[in-house]
């Protein structure tokens, strides 16, 4: 396949630049206000790191443009000639190189936020506790794969949505959180909470990576299958 295939998608993509570039950066900026809003009115800790959660909005807004990429754009793509495997490789390059710049952003916040005593406040917006506050390196890694998996992920939910339904999507989810409950069922059996708690303890920022990394690659395996098959 030619990449300038795959770059023509990512161009059609980014005609919509707010909801590719824009939006996410918006809800960025919106938590980071009312981030310093609520610790500028309650009273400051003794610790060093104030911890926020106000970047957690970029990663919804991540899955929701990831949603729509397919549930919106794809149907006009495909009457322009656009084949599915050459959409959704285009897409998920898009995806990339949104998450190379996302995770240098992050790691460009998190030196100016040292640099600046956690903006004035020991605030720590771009950092999240032992995931995102070591290296740079290793935060850009684990930001820039946090950013693709959510991004794919969407992409999956909103392939589904086009190909079942409303209530086919409803069953995914609900086959997932299945998935899930029966895990902690059979942790709840195996009275083994503890010994999985040390486990999680245990697992490096490099390893949790990989595992995100590891995610990422299945959601891209079950995109690519779902969008085989879909008819638009």
């Amino acid at each position: 396949m030619r990449p300038t295939a795959l770059a023509t998608v990512a161009r059609y993509l980014l005609l919509d630049r707010v909801t590719y570039v824009v939006l996410p950066w918006t809800w960025a900026a919106f938590g980071f206000v009312l981030d310093v809003v609520v610790l500028r009115l309650t009273p400051a800790s003794h610790t060093d790191h104030r911890w926020v959660g106000g970047l957690a909005a970029v990663f919804v807004v991540v899955f929701v443009v990831g949603v729509q990429s397919v549930a919106r754009a794809l149907p006009f793509a495909l009457t322009l000639g656009v084949s599915r495997r050459t959409y959704f490789l285009g897409a998920t390059s898009l995806a990339l190189a949104l998450a190379v710049c996302f995770g240098l952003v992050v790691t460009a916040g998190q030196a100016l936020e040292r640099a600046t005593g956690g903006w004035g406040m020991n605030m720590a917006f771009f950092r999240v506790p032992y995931l995102l506050d070591g290296p740079w390196y290793l935060s850009w890694l684990t930001a820039s794969t946090t950013f693709v998996l959510l991004f794919v992920y969407g992409m999956w939910y909103g392939l589904v949505y086009r190909r079942a339904g409303l209530v086919g999507s409803a069953v995914f989810g609900a086959l997932q959180l299945s998935v899930l409950a029966l895990a902690a069922i059979v942790t709840t059996w195996l009275h083994d909470w503890t010994h999985l708690g040390h486990l999680l303890t245990t697992i490096t920022v490099t390893g949790i990576t990989g595992i995100l990394a590891a995610a990422a690659a299945v959601m891209l395996a079950g995109g690519f299958a779902t969008i085989r098959r879909l008819t638009v």
